[in-house]
């Protein structure tokens, strides 16, 4: 086996033993569900008599030692439907999976020694004594639903770490000790950021701190976009229902879209009121006919009253280039826009920035001729490299072909992959580069720029589609050299990707020690006494004027709980202002993350350190002056 097959029969059959153990430990009463293997290791669902908790995991774990010492053979059998009804008579959960299975299929069961048989396809090992050298160890105890349905049972899932070697294990829970220091939902909240509340699940308060580097973020963006000729647009958040049955998101994305309803009642996802077809009429409900773009749509009072909140920017930027007649000279036309968007997500898959229900992209759509397509994907390739090197992080490329429910033409799919096809290979050279069989957009190929971050996790934040599908249904043209009127080729593109997802990526990189053009606030300053306020208030004041991010304490709080509250926010540096700094216009500099302290430094001095570290946009801060 090579070393993925050796993990997953490894871990899988860990599960096996887990299950084994509950059951010896808590009764034959346990309902045992579902056991697979995962990432790290493997987990198992039960309805258990008790409440499973982290003092009763070394019980559970010795209870699996006992039970792998025992060298017990595993069987592997095939059984018909009845035998296996038969055989798991009073396991509800088995008996539910094993009715599910169509009329003949082939049924395995495994047999581990002869009191434990699971229903399971395999494969596993043929004796517990190969598992006695894997390493393992309980991780926790979580709540699941049986099927991932809330109507259902709810479970006791418990989650096993499970690796080859003691080494590796070790070397896995240091990880994970390390991922729990940089968690961003705790540094977040550390260092007041943003916070959830169940009132918008899903959906981040972007608190005064948060809200000032998210600003930078922007800023940055827009700097670097108007250098590269982009224009900025905005749209509106809602739009009527016959905006997303055009651009297709409509039968594509409406499980994922918030829905305003019309004034017929709620809209149901397996019930359409309009059609891009003029054939077909609904006497019940008055039709009407409107042209939008080449369709001819029908639609009843429901169709035109039914709004939903714009899951992606696409159709807006059509509209927007819609409004007028373009020229081959104008071309490329970049939109650059930064709207809220929402998607619905199931509860159990938002995990805290990663995953939200709203957010800000970096999102651009431009209208290119096919002959611009390859010029202009390189700058969009240039833009990333320069922002992703700002913030240290390497990323790689993969290419997303078509899907099987794609729009448009196949011959239109061929040569849009092609095209992205010889951009990679320019960059990156042949093999240089991932290719994702049929995991394109509905509409296009696409590039997806997968950065990687300090604990060597990849995520998908920049990405650029190729679109000749969204041009033809809003009906789009320019007018060429010869007079002719010809269809734009759209660039989808972002490089953050969603803003939220980006900064939980570098909270998580930096521990929230932020670079100092990036950190909410940059300079926290401390007078010994309130005699020295007056000081303060000057240096703050310089600060601010050089665009610098201060904050002062001017209470009559011990200089050292001031000083310590701000190592606590990670300012970078910390002024502590005195007699001496005042009569000399002077500041006593803390450097985050130093045990030094910079006497005396000229103000002057420190104001242009700090417009330089701005102005350069620094990884790393200055432990001197000069």
């Amino acid at each position: 086996m090579d070393k993925q097959e050796f993990l997953e029969v490894y871990r899988h059959s860990l599960a096996h033993i887990l299950a084994k153990a509950v059951i010896e430990i808590y009764g034959k009463e346990v309902q045992y569900a579902i056991g697979p293997q995962i990432d790290d290791g493997c987990y198992y669902d039960f309805l258990i008599p008790a409440s499973v908790g982290e003092a009763d995991f070394a019980a559970i774990e010795e209870k699996m030692r006992e039970i792998i010492k025992r060298r017990e053979p595993w069987t592997r059998q095939e059984v018909s439907k009845d035998e296996a009804l038969k055989l798991f008579e009073g396991q509800k959960f088995k008996t539910e999976l094993i009715n599910d299975l169509p009329e003949g299929e082939i049924i395995t069961i495994y047999k581990t020694g002869d009191d434990f048989t699971d229903l399971c396809r395999g494969p596993h090992v043929e004796n517990s004594q190969e598992l006695m050298n894997v390493a393992y160890r309980i991780r926790s105890v979580s709540g699941a639903y049986w099927r991932g349905d809330e109507k259902r049972d709810s479970l006791q899932r418990i989650y096993l770490y499970a690796f080859p070697s003691r080494d590796e294990l070790k070397a896995h829970l240091k990880f994970i000790q390390e991922a729990l220091e940089r968690d961003h939902k705790k540094i977040g909240q550390e260092l007041s950021l943003f916070m959830f509340d169940e009132t918008a699940p899903g959906m981040p308060y972007w608190l005064p701190r948060g809200w000032r580097m998210y600003q930078e973020l922007l800023k940055f963006s827009r700097e670097l976009q108007e250098k590269h000729g982009y224009t900025e647009i905005a749209a509106p958040l809602v739009n009527n229902k016959k905006l997303w049955l055009i651009s297709g998101h409509w039968a594509h994305y409406l499980n994922n879209m918030f829905i305003v309803p019309g004034v017929e009642g709620f809209l149901r996802a397996d019930s359409e009121v309009a059609d891009v077809y003029p054939d077909i009429e609904d006497a019940d409900a008055a039709p009407r006919k409107v042209m939008l773009g080449k369709h001819t749509v029908i639609y009843n009072r429901e169709a035109v009253d039914t709004m939903a909140a714009k899951p992606m920017n696409c159709p807006n930027a059509m509209m927007t280039y819609k409004r007028t007649v373009h020229s081959y000279k104008e071309l490329p036309i970049r939109y650059s826009e930064y709207d809220v968007l929402h998607r619905k997500e199931k509860s159990g898959q938002m995990n805290g920035l990663f995953r939200v229900q709203e957010f800000r992209q970096d999102d651009d759509h431009t209208f290119v001729m096919e002959s611009q397509i390859e010029d202009e994907i390189a700058d969009i390739i240039a833009i990333a490299d320069e922002i992703y090197a700002t913030f240290g992080v390497t990323y790689r490329a993969e290419l997303s072909t078509r899907p099987d429910d794609f729009m448009g033409d196949i011959e239109v799919w061929n040569r849009a992959e092609a095209a992205l096809k010889r951009i990679l290979d320019n960059k990156y050279g042949e093999g240089g580069y991932e290719v994702n069989e049929g995991d394109g957009a509905f509409y296009g190929p696409k590039i997806d720029l997968q950065i990687k971050d300090a604990l060597g996790r990849e995520w998908q934040c920049g990405t650029i589609q190729l679109d000749f599908q969204l041009p033809h249904n809003f009906g789009l043209t320019y007018q060429d050299r010869d007079g002719s009127m010809q269809m734009p080729v759209v660039i989808h593109r972002a490089i953050y990707g969603s803003l939220e997802r980006f900064i939980g990526i570098i909270i998580e990189n930096f521990k929230g020690a932020f670079p100092f053009w990036l950190s909410p606030y940059q300079v926290g300053i401390v007078p010994i006494r309130t005699e020295h306020n007056e000081y303060a208030a000057r240096v703050a004041a310089a600060l601010a004027e050089a665009g610098v991010r201060v904050e002062v304490d001017d209470t009559d709080s011990n200089m050292k709980e001031k000083i310590k509250k701000y190592k606590n926010l990670k300012d970078p540096y910390i002024l502590v202002l005195g007699d001496k700094e005042a009569a000399e216009n002077t500041v006593s500099v803390n450097v985050r993350g130093s045990n030094k302290q910079l006497q005396g430094v000229p103000l002057d001095k420190f104001v242009k350190l700090c417009e330089k570290l701005n102005s350069e946009r620094s990884l790393e801060l200055a432990e001197n002056a000069d």
